[in-house]
């Protein structure tokens, strides 16, 4: 069969541009560790990668919300803690203004009480990242709002919030609320009032109004006590959850890896033998193409 020259030049020419392709591909490979480049090649899985970079996306949110979870969480937390100090303090006061004091002494402690207050009441109005944490969903506005005589004294508190605990996703199944629930929040009103009442029976002397404050000043004490416990829970459930994204996302990567890192001892020895098929072809291509008509005669 009679084949045409340049149907033989170019045959070789197209194989030395295959091998060429091929050695840029694996020499691509082994510098950069990855197998894939182009979605050509390898298309299922590219696929696979696709789904799985995904879902670790949906996770890396999760992951967010678990952070903001946990800030709000600890936010909320402080301001508990910071109420209870007072609440243990105003015990304090109410235990001593049923003992034998004097007038001035019980003023005196009217007047820490009147400070205590002032603090509880801008405890329970705090704000984290421009919310109030203390107003379950409506965080636009202060929860408590006051009222106060002609000499600036607060004389009551009112509770304007609301009973919804707002949920973050944790994962595809769980949420949590971390903020404080509206039985705490309206309670945080009564123990304010509570407050109120002790400091204007210590003003006026009379320690047997002081004493029936104590009850009240008590179940304010077991509420912030119960809130600082489910607050504990909830920071502990986050934390949790943190773990276990973690871990979610350390098992993604290591699916990603196995999917694009290319095996770089094979790699190698690949990239080998097209370099050395590579340079054959170069000469054996520089061998043919110096024949002419008068070798063909021969």
């Amino acid at each position: 069969m009679r084949v045409a020259s340049n149907t033989v030049s170019d045959g070789i020419v197209r194989q030395i541009q295959q091998l060429s392709s091929q050695q840029a591909k694996l020499q691509n490979q082994v510098a950069t560790g990855q197998r894939i480049s182009q979605p050509e090649d390898d298309p299922a899985a590219v696929g696979r990668v696709l789904n799985l970079e995904s879902e670790r996306r949906q996770l890396a949110q999760y992951g967010s919300n678990a952070n903001r979870a946990l800030e709000i969480a600890q936010a909320s937390f402080s301001g508990l803690q910071g109420l209870k100090t007072i609440s243990d303090r105003a015990g304090q006061l109410a235990t001593l203004g049923t003992g034998a004091l004097g007038a001035d002494a019980l003023k005196a402690y009217g007047s820490e009480t009147n400070q205590l207050i002032e603090q509880a009441v801008q405890a329970a109005n705090t704000r984290f990242s421009g919310n109030y944490i203390y107003a379950g969903a409506a965080v636009d506005v202060p929860p408590f709002t006051v009222a106060r005589d002609a000499t600036g004294q607060i004389t009551s508190v009112t509770y304007n919030g609301d009973a919804a605990q707002p949920a973050i996703p944790l994962s595809e199944a769980a949420s949590i609320s971390p903020s404080t629930s509206g039985t705490t929040n309206s309670g945080l009103a009564d123990f304010i009032n509570h407050l109120v009442g002790l400091r204007d029976a210590l003003n006026s002397g009379d320690t047997t109004a002081v004493a029936a404050t104590q009850t009240g000043l008590t179940t304010s004490e077991d509420l912030l006590v119960s809130s600082i416990a489910d607050n504990g829970g909830v920071q502990t459930r986050i934390q949790a959850s943190q773990s276990q994204q973690t871990d979610r996302m350390t098992s993604l990567d290591s699916l990603v890896s196995s999917e694009t890192d290319a095996d770089l001892p094979s790699t190698i020895v690949k990239l080998t033998q097209t370099q050395t098929a590579y340079q054959a072809a170069l000469q054996s291509a520089a061998n043919i193409m110096h024949l002419s008509l008068l070798d063909y005669l021969k």
